[in-house]
């Protein structure tokens, strides 16, 4: 055991007890949690400096609401219902179509009126939320992801997590869904992991459950060596959040549309560490090296050069 304590630390591993203790709890002031613990206000400020969100309709604040919800889609077919503090996936409904006068999940179950409505009910009485708090439910647009991903997805939208310490972006990874995962870009949940290059976007190592693979398990496909579209524009986009969210240690979720390329899906106050198993890269050294040279690097240009430079593939 000791061994590998050893082994982990040499590699340059991140516990989650010195994540905790000298990134999260030293970085990340408690007043600023609310601004990524609910979605909505994330969204809000996003937009207030200029970074793409997926599309708000409606928000529904109380049960009596809900009756409007057909005519506030009016003619839209496809949406996604998302707790506004909700965490993990937990609680989103995603709508790919209608069917006569029911709804169409993304796997093909079809729901009436009335299981959406207890769906919705459900997450305003804080089924998903963070500690079990009367929630809301946002009511969003719909991702349509990039085609660079469809043989390598299963029914759900891919997401790209890069973690951003002191505005700088430090490691990330393209989180796949799978069968497994419902269609979730979630790894808890049986979706894939694949570090990527800082330098050239491209995809590296990949995990799934406890397992290294190269390949998606539902479609057969690689996915190593696939190059992410428009990197040096997502590596810009996460290191901008840390102008308006000012918290020191974050994860920056991404979406790729196909129509409307990038866009903010959320912010984390506390990601996780998984993200090291995908890069088979412990997080430490670059945190070090960031909190080292950051204030050198006083624009956002300079900070994604810095990553790009210092943190590419093989600079474990």
């Amino acid at each position: 055991m000791f061994g590998l304590i050893q082994a982990l630390r040499n590699k340059g591993v991140l516990a989650i007890n010195r994540r905790n203790a000298e990134y999260t709890l030293k970085h990340n002031p408690r007043a600023l949690y609310p601004l990524v613990d609910d979605k909505l206000l994330t969204k809000q400020l996003a937009l207030a400096n200029g970074i793409a969100v997926p599309e708000l309709y409606w928000v529904v604040e109380v049960e009596g609401q809900v009756r409007d919800l057909p005519r506030v889609l009016g003619d839209r077919s496809d949406f996604v219902l998302k707790p506004a503090h909700g965490s993990g996936g937990e609680g989103i409904l995603v709508i790919a179509g209608k069917a006569n006068d029911k709804y169409r999940k993304t796997d093909g179950l079809l729901l009436t009126q009335e299981e959406l409505n207890h769906h919705i009910f459900n997450v305003l009485s804080g089924l998903y939320s963070l500690g079990g708090q009367p929630d809301k439910v946002l009511v969003e647009y719909r991702v349509v992801f990039d085609p660079i991903f469809e043989s390598i997805s299963y029914q759900g939208v891919p997401d790209i997590r890069i973690i951003v310490f002191l505005g700088i972006p430090i490691m990330s990874m393209v989180r796949l869904p799978t069968r497994m995962s419902d269609g979730k870009a979630n790894l808890h949940q049986g979706a894939i992991g694949a570090g990527i290059d800082m330098r050239s976007g491209r995809t590296l190592t990949a995990v799934w459950k406890n397992d290294f693979v190269t390949e998606h398990p539902d479609t057969g496909n690689p996915v190593t060596g696939v190059r992410i579209p428009n990197w040096d524009s997502l590596l810009t986009l996460a290191a901008r959040c840390y102008e308006f969210a000012t918290l020191g240690y974050m994860g920056v979720d991404i979406v790729l549309d196909r129509n409307r390329g990038p866009l903010i899906l959320e912010l984390n106050a506390r990601p996780g560490l998984n993200i090291q198993i995908a890069n088979n890269c412990g997080l430490l050294p670059r945190l070090q090296l960031a909190e080292r040279y950051h204030a050198d690097l006083p624009t956002v240009a300079k900070r994604v050069e810095f990553a790009r430079e210092h943190f590419a593939a093989g600079t474990c």
